[in-house]
């Protein structure tokens, strides 16, 4: 099952970083925060990604050109030119870039990669939240109930996309970033059919938590996999700055791998 990462925003709460680079590359521990969402689906076995490029993503392109370079050591013998690659840790990944427009919404850009999911089930998040999610739960509960799309829910603060939620994890209402503290939100982690795309109809300026979601939910193809562990989202600087202290404490719940 591939992968798609949403990656291609401005980033506007989160200017003092993104006013040089996307707001996926900026870094948690040295590291891009879209290396350590790549990781956690990894360690479930997902490994085929295809990053939704946008804002300034000549760098993504650049990283992932020179990753490489980046995990291994690297001798270079300038009398003849020659480079030798020395303890190699690269991950297993095969990514794909796609540029999907620089002024594209969600749904614009999750549009643009029909071509490249295809016909089949696909996972699809935002590349700026990490947690403790456990993939293979997820992709089991989307295959119980048979819908459309299922979103991984959370209980933090009130400033994202909040729905109503029934006993049996069926969607009755989604509301995008309420005002004030309103019950489960929206903390991406998606698991969808290709039937999703169907109900992005607005071209590229789609926003996928518009009306993508809302029909989804009036025609009862919403699922909530709700998440009691850890979640948190890369919104503000304060937020970088927490999850750069937990990591460098070792406190970062959402590493699960090795």
């Amino acid at each position: 099952m591939k992968v798609l990462i949403l990656a291609g925003g401005l980033g506007t709460r989160i200017y003092e970083e993104s006013e040089i680079r996307p707001k996926p590359m900026v870094e948690i521990g040295g590291k891009p925060i879209l290396w350590h969402i790549m990781k956690i689906y990894s360690h479930y076995g997902f490994n085929e990604f295809g990053i939704l490029l946008g804002y300034k993503g000549h760098l993504i392109k650049e990283y992932f050109a020179h990753y490489y370079l980046y995990q291994s050591d690297v001798t270079f013998d300038l009398s003849n030119n020659t480079m030798s690659i020395l303890n190699n840790s690269a991950e297993p990944w095969k990514v794909t870039l796609l540029d999907t427009g620089i002024e594209s919404m969600t749904g614009g850009r999750i549009k643009r990669a029909q071509w490249f999911i295809g016909n089949e089930p696909f996972m699809l998040t935002y590349g700026d939240g990490v947690g403790d999610i456990d993939i293979s739960k997820l992709v089991l509960f989307h295959k119980s109930h048979g819908k459309a799309l299922t979103m991984t829910s959370v209980q933090p603060e009130g400033r994202f996309g909040a729905m109503d939620i029934q006993n049996d994890s069926r969607v009755s209402h989604f509301m995008e970033k309420p005002k004030g503290d309103s019950g489960w939100i929206n903390a991406g982690f998606f698991v969808c059919q290709p039937k999703v795309f169907d109900y992005i109809k607005e071209g590229d300026q789609t926003v996928f938590e518009g009306n993508p979601i809302e029909q989804l939910t009036l025609d009862g193809e919403l699922f909530a996999y709700k998440h009691n562990g850890f979640w948190k989202c890369m919104d503000t600087m304060r937020d970088k700055n927490q999850l750069n202290e937990m990591w460098n404490s070792n406190q970062a719940k959402w590493k699960i791998w090795e």
